[in-house]
């Protein structure tokens, strides 16, 4: 019998390690939600990480589609893959959107320069451009803004937490594979690889 409470327990601390560690297959992971006709995915970064109840968070431009698909539905999934360890963990959550809130301002006080200045553009997010732009004022390609400046970019800011409903996880190997699934009440369950 597989030990699946180590092996979440495991997963855990992966995710809590890849909030600082950009080199851990965890510190990016996919996202999606639904727009009106399609599923939408994307490579977001993952900001944060709360053990009970568990929820993780990334941040986003508050004028990129995703932010109004999740006002629209706040049903969405993560999915993150180590492909060195073989490992996927698939996510199932509830949105929560911090804008212009005590945690938004909090996680922004944190956020670096040279992220800040991603929020600086004069374009929303999958806007339609007729040339090349790079979405932050040309002064800062190659530099960061000053602090005071960067609060510019503080209008544009979001913080998305995700609620857990339900965790998955996958552990691939040769002579068979493990799954299984746990709520977000601590009930595990194995399910067919």
């Amino acid at each position: 019998m597989h030990k699946i409470e180590s092996i979440y327990q495991t997963e855990l601390e992966q995710l809590k390690s890849a909030v600082k560690d950009g080199a851990s297959f965890y510190h990016t992971f996919t996202f999606s939600s639904f727009s009106k006709n399609y599923p939408e995915i994307r490579t977001v970064v993952l900001r944060g990480v709360e053990i009970e109840p568990l929820r993780i968070s990334f941040n986003a431009d508050f004028r990129s589609p995703k932010i109004q698909e999740l006002q629209y539905n706040n049903s969405c999934s993560a999915l993150f893959y180590d492909q060195k360890r073989r490992v996927q963990l698939r996510l199932k959550c509830k949105a929560i959107l911090n804008y212009n809130n005590d945690l938004a301002t909090e996680v922004w006080r944190n956020t670096p320069l040279q992220s800040r200045k991603c929020y600086m553009g004069d374009y929303a997010p999958t806007m339609l451009l007729d040339e090349w732009n790079p979405n932050i004022p040309l002064e800062y390609l190659k530099t960061d803004p000053d602090k005071e400046l960067s609060e510019q970019g503080y209008i544009n800011f979001s913080n998305i937490q995700l609620e857990v409903i339900e965790s998955e996880v996958l552990q691939l190997h040769h002579d068979g594979h493990i799954r299984f699934k746990v709520s977000n009440k601590g009930e595990y369950s194995y399910i067919a690889p």
